[in-house]
């Protein structure tokens, strides 16, 4: 049952379903199949979290996640990732339903709740981040804890694409994990996410989106634009070939996105067929292969201290891809 502080919050925290559509973001997209689809994602997210929010009941939450098609579910715990977080930082005495649904049946879906983390950040001020992380020592991709940020930065250049994508500005620094010189980058890996979905999936728009932006950021967004035309879908297998052309020297970091959305869909044991799809146009493997490859190279132990973890599993997973040839006119 809903509770009146939950419905309180659920208000004043939740956007309208409309709001996450293409045409009240002000997208440059023409609206079709593809699109509507597309929008279906955030507001899978929005329904997860209002179910968050507002149950007394870990159960009853669960149960209606599971619910949710299987497509859509991961993004429905996402967002309910994300309410829990929310309620979790809240002052008072200390919660731990985040862990909790982590530990349960939404330990599939671990990579999109540590996105959903970072959404929650999204909307808590910084001094409560420090306790957004639940305790997951016992997960073997704790190192995907980078993904909150990840997340972050996808809410930012969704909701303020004006500012993070149009202006470009940058987002200020936060040691998360320590590092607070590696913020950055996660963050340009969620607002290459957004990318995707700002321009419909539309692969031309998208990488002229991501040659406007500073050389030095592009990998990163590359990699992001990699994780979200896996993940989500949405092009078909010549669009996704011309983003092999167009990222050129940064192709590892594009093939190193779509290995870990790969790897993320079979975690979560339902692969779509445009899953496959694009990994084989983005990286030249199966979903089994890539999820594989994530796992051979995978850090259990910090391995390198001039970088995080996360860096350094990613750092191995495009060691697997050459940088490519010039083509010879």
């Amino acid at each position: 049952m809903p509770t009146t502080l939950g419905s309180i919050r659920r208000l004043v925290l939740t956007p309208s379903l409309a709001e996450t559509t293409f045409a009240r973001r002000g997208f440059p997209v023409t609206p079709g199949p593809v699109t509507r689809r597309l929008e279906a994602i955030p507001q899978a997210v929005i329904c997860g979290f209002e179910w968050g929010i507002d149950m007394r009941d870990q159960w009853e939450l669960e149960r209606r996640l599971e619910l949710v098609e299987p497509e859509m579910r991961g993004f429905a715990y996402e967002g309910a990732a994300m309410a829990l977080t929310v309620i979790d930082a809240m002052p008072g005495p200390r919660r731990h339903r985040a862990r909790e649904l982590f530990a349960g049946s939404g330990r599939p879906h671990t990579f999109l709740n540590y996105i959903g983390i970072g959404f929650a950040m999204a909307r808590l001020p910084r001094p409560l981040w420090k306790g957004v992380l639940p305790d997951l020592a016992d997960n073997p991709y704790y190192p995907m804890s980078w993904l909150a940020v990840d997340g972050y930065g996808f809410d930012r250049a969704y909701f303020e694409t004006e500012r993070w994508v149009t202006r470009q500005e940058l987002l200020p620094a936060y040691p998360w994990q320590g590092r607070a010189d590696y913020f950055p980058r996660a963050v340009d890996q969620g607002i290459g996410r957004a990318l995707w979905f700002i321009h419909g999936a539309g692969a031309a728009d998208v990488a002229a989106a991501v040659r406007r932006f500073a050389s030095a950021r592009q990998a990163d967004l590359w990699s992001g634009v990699g994780l979200a035309a896996t993940f989500a879908g949405g092009a078909d297998l010549g669009s996704l070939r011309s983003l092999v052309d167009a990222a050129g020297e940064d192709h590892a970091h594009l093939a190193q996105g779509a290995v870990f959305a790969a790897k993320a869909r079979h975690f979560s044991g339902f692969q779509p067929a445009h899953t496959e799809v694009a990994l084989t146009a983005l990286a030249g493997m199966s979903v089994e292969a890539a999820a594989a490859l994530a796992d051979d190279v995978a850090v259990d132990s910090l391995a390198d201290d001039a970088e995080p973890d996360y860096e350094v599993w990613r750092r191995r997973i495009r060691a697997h891809f050459p940088v490519p040839t010039a083509r010879v006119s």
